[in-house]
């Protein structure tokens, strides 16, 4: 009965404790508001042709003739320009989905996007990323 008091009383205490006053967690970087100009570089890829016809992030079917991309923290619907850093080649994209989730790489560009860009053969390209009003 005793071993049980005290651990109670323990248990107790650790609770107590767990609730002090502590500095807040600093929120984490907010995406984007649609007033705000975002830019980014780094290294984008398209999807392969076996996630045509399958469910967005955002719950859209996949078209990998259309102009959209997938991006990690920019909202659904942000039209974004990609830059082809090699050629200077451009596109204007939709976000409508989540990705990529390989590392080093920004933005995952439907087959078309890649196509107006010259990728399709090399896979992977380093491009500029600009969101658009």
């Amino acid at each position: 009965m005793r071993l049980t008091r005290f651990t109670a009383l323990l248990l107790l205490a650790l609770l107590v404790s767990g609730c002090a006053d502590r500095q807040p967690a600093q929120p984490a970087k907010a995406p984007p508001t649609t007033q705000e100009r975002f830019s980014q570089s780094g290294k984008a890829s398209y999807y392969a042709r076996m996630h045509h016809g399958q469910r967005t992030a955002n719950g859209e079917t996949h078209d990998q003739n259309a102009l959209v991309a997938a991006h990690r923290s920019l909202p659904f619907g942000t039209r974004v320009r990609v830059t082809n850093e090699q050629n200077g080649k451009q596109v204007v994209v939709r976000i409508n989905d989540r990705g990529p989730f390989r590392r080093g790489r920004i933005i995952d560009l439907s087959r078309a996007a890649a196509a107006q860009l010259d990728m399709l053969k090399s896979g992977v390209i380093r491009v500029r990323i600009e969101t658009l009003p």
